[in-house]
């Protein structure tokens, strides 16, 4: 009697702890922890958030966003190629794209060395280049509409039209910007906060960078860019576009895929991060780079560019990196800077 009631209580037990550890085991399984939002993840950026965060890229030609959305997926490249620039402010023309070639930058990088003052933009205000860098990262589909949107409001305010400098055309709802000459590409200077017409709140710590920015309200062209001597490196800017339609930058004729491991991936993309063929394949890096505060709209008081923290929380501005990006304030009053700013292109031939 007693060594049958014995086994039962065994056999209860075990069964008892079998359960236990099944449920313990799947409340670990990789689709449970995908399915449970850590409390540190930052919401998902809204589209006002988003349309402050392209303004002040989102009247550039095609080619060039494609370039910049590339690009600020590589934060830290994009402080070396502008302090690599500043070293090499000598080189121009051929001489300069051969250099640029030899460097251990992704494409997208080195292209941005066809226009200087666009990387010098993108390095003093890295804070805004490392969170446009992780919402195209995360949200490229929802980017791709801001820029689409931003477009829209210029045009209605007045301030987007085709001229000697660049061509604008629509198909359907699309605003498709490209160079009025292929051989030369201006890159308007105009004030981001408030060219769309109402006033946007300028992104926090927004540092004003003279050519291509200009205190007017619309848009202002300085020195074209010759292009030509790019051409003949895979890098340069007929490789690049922008596929409205499929909403994602263009390299090569096939859409851009960042391996960036310093651009923090929150998991928004359905199939996890960038691949190697195309979005939802393959894991992204998390790197080394800390998140923390969502975007500081509305606010008018500003740290040194560089030491504040982005949209999504961005880039982890310590070390080197500070070092290089910290270059003086910039504070702004409810629509953002309204100073004289420069008329020039600063082109580079």
């Amino acid at each position: 009697m007693s060594m049958k009631l014995s086994k039962q209580v065994l056999a209860v037990l075990l069964c008892y702890l079998l359960v236990q550890f099944t449920a313990r085991a799947e409340s670990y399984s990789p689709q449970s922890q995908s399915n449970e939002q850590s409390p540190d993840s930052p919401a998902k950026p809204s589209p006002k958030e988003l349309q402050q965060l392209v303004a002040p890229i989102a009247l550039y030609p095609d080619a060039l966003v494609a370039q910049i959305l590339a690009a600020s997926t590589y934060p830290t490249e994009i402080v070396e190629a502008d302090r690599w620039m500043q070293r090499h402010s000598d080189l121009e023309g051929e001489k300069l794209a051969k250099e640029v070639d030899k460097q251990d930058w992704d494409p997208s990088v080195k292209a941005l060395a066809q226009f200087p003052s666009v990387l010098e933009n993108m390095d003093k205000n890295l804070s805004w280049t490392s969170s446009l860098g992780e919402a195209y990262a995360n949200e490229p589909q929802e980017v791709t509409d801001a820029v689409q949107e931003m477009r829209q409001q210029a045009r209605k305010a007045g301030h987007l039209n085709s001229n000697e400098q660049e061509q604008v055309t629509t198909q359907g709802n699309t605003i498709i910007i490209g160079p009025a000459n292929p051989d030369v590409v201006y890159v308007p200077a105009y004030d981001p906060w408030l060219v769309y017409g109402g006033p946007i709140v300028a992104y926090p710590g927004w540092y004003p960078v003279p050519g291509i920015f200009w205190g007017g309200v619309g848009l202002s062209f300085g020195v074209g860019y010759g292009i030509g001597y790019f051409g003949g490196f895979g890098w340069g800017w007929h490789h690049w576009g922008y596929d409205w339609h499929g909403r994602t930058a263009i390299y090569n004729h096939n859409t851009y895929i960042s391996h960036s491991h310093t651009v923090f991936n929150h998991g928004h993309l359905d199939h996890g991060g960038f691949g190697h063929g195309s979005f939802g394949h393959g894991n992204f890096d998390h790197g080394s780079f800390r998140h923390g505060n969502a975007f500081h709209g509305g606010s008018g008081s500003h740290g040194p560019s560089g030491m504040h923290s982005g949209a999504f929380g961005g880039f982890n501005h310590g070390g080197d990196v500070r070092g290089f990006s910290s270059r003086g304030r910039s504070s702004f009053g409810g629509g953002g800077f309204h100073g004289g700013g420069s008329h020039g292109g600063g082109g580079r031939h």
